[in-house]
């Protein structure tokens, strides 16, 4: 006869322990690991050299862009002239027109209805105009105002100046990029000051500090780092919208390239010669903007800056050397 311990049900297994997967073997102390095969990004890195190889050659290989006579033009005195030119032209329309900017970007932000209204009303002019178009206006400003007056509106002139010959195509250049430079300044600066917490200029106000010192002291050196980089390819753009002045013989770099080939017929490779110059000239700006950055870049983060490029080759050049 069955016993009651006989006809119990047996006890069912833990179901967590039935479930749970086997545990991984010990690989051991001599396991190595090896990283994970990416055969796709290969093969597109692969491809893409093979298309940059493949570009470079039909440059280099191509007889029609005459390498010989780039190198000889390319330190040639007019060339160099040139460049002196647009850089000069670049640096001063650049420094006017943010100092502009500012002043404008002050007005926009101001509780001023009249003084935000003309500031719009500049930027708003200047950045729906093409710049040639501009500039065409002030290099016949002597068409459209045979004298310029300073007196009261609609009322007796003081002093009126003849503007036949008064304005030359240097002059020209300078105030019509300088005045395009300022519409886009005043935004860039608008758009740092406006990334800059409204809580700093709360607890600047509670300390009793007054608006000048704010601006200068707390708003303009956090907004810095939003208006670097935008300030960065302002600049690279005002170098390359300098070309633009050719049109009104002012010798700046595309200028001076053009009065030679116009004489030899060796279009290619004087534009070779600019595209260089300009191809350098925007990378040690690309540079020089890269080290503002990382400068008030400081203190943001907790970690500290990245390391740069040159610190990063150094340390592999460190490390070959150690092994």
């Amino acid at each position: 006869m069955a016993t009651p311990q006989d006809v119990l049900p047996a006890p069912a297994p833990d179901r967590a322990r039935a479930t749970s997967p086997a545990p991984p073997p010990d690989p051991g102390p001599d396991a190595r690991i090896v990283a994970r095969r990416k055969p796709g990004q290969w093969t597109a890195a692969a491809i893409a050299l093979l298309l940059a190889a493949m570009a470079v050659n039909s440059v280099i290989r191509n007889r029609a862009f005459q390498w010989g006579v780039v190198a000889d033009w390319f330190t040639a005195r007019s060339v160099l002239s040139g460049l002196t030119l647009t850089l000069w032209l670049t640096a001063v329309t650049l420094a006017l027109g943010f100092v502009l900017g500012t002043v404008l970007a002050v007005m926009r932000l101001s509780a001023n209805p009249v003084l935000r209204t003309l500031a719009w009303g500049y930027i708003w002019i200047f950045r729906s105009t093409p710049p040639l178009v501009q500039l065409l206006f002030f290099f016949n400003i002597g068409a459209l105002y045979p004298t310029l007056g300073l007196g009261i509106p609609f009322g007796p002139e003081f002093v009126t100046v003849k503007t036949v010959n008064l304005i030359g195509p240097t002059l020209t250049a300078v105030i019509g990029l300088t005045l395009l430079e300022t519409a886009y300044a005043a935004e860039v600066v608008r758009g740092g000051i406006l990334s800059v917490d409204r809580g700093q200029l709360e607890a600047a106000a509670a300390l009793g500090l007054g608006r000048g010192r704010v601006l200068r002291r707390i708003v303009v050196p956090q907004a810095m780092r939003a208006i670097v980089p935008s300030a960065g390819n302002m600049l690279i753009g005002a170098l390359k919208g300098t070309s633009i002045v050719s049109v009104l013989a002012v010798s700046d770099l595309l200028y001076s390239v053009q009065l030679v080939y116009l004489q030899s017929y060796q279009v290619i490779p004087m534009l070779v010669v600019a595209t260089l110059w300009y191809l350098v000239v925007t990378t040690v700006l690309s540079v020089g903007q890269y080290y503002v950055e990382r400068h008030f870049a400081r203190g943001a983060s907790r970690d500290g800056l990245p390391p740069t490029p040159l610190q990063r080759a150094r340390a592999a050049f460190a490390k070959v050397v150690r092994a």
